[in-house]
């Protein structure tokens, strides 16, 4: 009996069309299943990058204005010197971080990365770590509130 087994698994030596016809079909269906998600991580990295490069924005104006505190607005401009280069706030020549006079750091400003532009509102650090993964406004709705 084993002998018989034995043989018939030595004379099988390939996949028959259906099964190569199965495993296709299942490959089509994960990628079909994959693509979209790995669209959106792709997105949402390039979201990060921006949100990080304004994140970097406002700690560079919160040392520039611990050594000059007379400053209640400060551009992209006046932190040469204490920030590289930030190519994601290129176009937007109005980026500014604003000053309270409680002491609270506000970035205002647009930045692009590969098409994906975010916009910041008077976006503190913690506005801009808590926003949604997603979020290409910070802070979120206030937008709909001028309209």
């Amino acid at each position: 009996m084993l002998k018989k087994l034995g043989q018939k698994l030595k004379n099988e030596k390939g996949l028959t069309l259906i099964e190569l016809l199965a495993v296709i079909v299942i490959l089509g269906i994960i990628a079909a299943i994959a693509i979209p998600s790995i669209g959106k991580i792709i997105e949402n990295s390039k979201i990060s990058a921006v949100k990080a490069d304004a994140i970097q924005i406002l700690n560079a104006a919160k040392i520039r204005y611990a050594e000059s505190s007379s400053d209640k607005e400060i551009t992209l401009e006046d932190l040469n010197g204490f920030l590289d280069e930030v190519p994601t706030f290129e176009a937007d020549t109005n980026a500014k971080v604003e000053v309270t006079d409680d002491g609270a750091f506000l970035f205002t400003g647009s930045g692009t990365k590969s098409g994906i532009t975010v916009n910041f509102k008077s976006a503190t650090v913690q506005m801009i770590d808590n926003a949604p993964k997603s979020a290409r406004d910070i802070p979120a709705g206030e937008e709909e509130d001028e309209e």
